[in-house]
C-alpha cells in the first residue's frame, strides 16, 4: 500500500509544478494562430506589478490590461516587433523579460559570469591562505635581549 502511495505521488507531483496561466477564458482568441502569437508575446513581457512573472502567468489587473492592449494591437494587424517597440517606448526596456544585448545591458548580461569569477577568486584566495603556513617574524636584537631577561627573571622566581 505504501508503495502505491509513493508511486501515485511521483506520478502526480509534476502536475503540481505545471505552469498556471492567468489568461481568462473570455480573453482567448477564436483564431488559434493569433492566440499562439499573443501567448508568445505575453511570455516575453514582464508584469510590472509582480516583476518576476510574465503577464501570461500574472493575475494582476495591470497584467490583464496589458494582455488586452496586446490583443487589440494584434487585431489591428501590428507585427510582434511593432508591439514590442510600443511596449518599450511606453514602459522602458524593463518591461521585457529578456532584455536586448547592447552596451546599456552588458553589465546585466555579464553579472552572472562576474559573480562566478568573484566567487572563484575568493575561494582560491582562502585556500591559498590556508595552505601556506605563516612564518614567524625574526626577532630583533632588542626583542631577543628582552626575551632573555624575561626568561632569566622567570627562572629566578622558581
Amino acid at each position: 500500500m505504501r508503495f502505491l502511495a509513493i508511486v501515485a505521488f511521483l506520478l502526480l507531483a509534476p502536475l503540481a509544478a505545471a505552469p498556471v496561466h492567468a489568461v481568462q477564458p473570455d480573453e482567448i482568441f477564436a483564431d488559434s494562430g493569433l492566440e499562439q502569437r499573443a501567448r508568445e508575446i505575453f511570455r516575453g513581457v514582464r508584469c510590472l506589478v509582480c516583476q518576476n512573472q510574465s503577464i501570461d502567468d500574472s493575475d494582476a489587473a495591470l497584467a490583464q490590461d496589458l494582455r488586452t492592449l496586446i490583443r487589440e494591437r494584434l487585431v489591428a494587424g501590428e507585427s510582434d516587433e511593432q508591439i514590442h517597440r510600443f511596449l518599450v517606448a511606453r514602459y522602458g526596456e524593463f518591461v521585457l523579460l529578456d532584455p536586448p544585448f547592447r552596451p546599456g545591458t552588458w553589465l546585466l548580461w555579464a553579472s552572472p559570469v562576474l559573480a562566478l569569477l568573484a566567487g572563484i577568486a575568493i575561494a582560491w584566495a582562502a585556500l591559498r591562505r590556508r595552505r601556506s603556513p605563516v612564518e614567524p617574524a625574526a626577532l630583533s636584537d632588542d626583542e631577543r635581549a628582552r626575551l632573555a631577561a624575561l626568561a632569566a627573571s622567570d627562572e629566578e622566581g622558581q
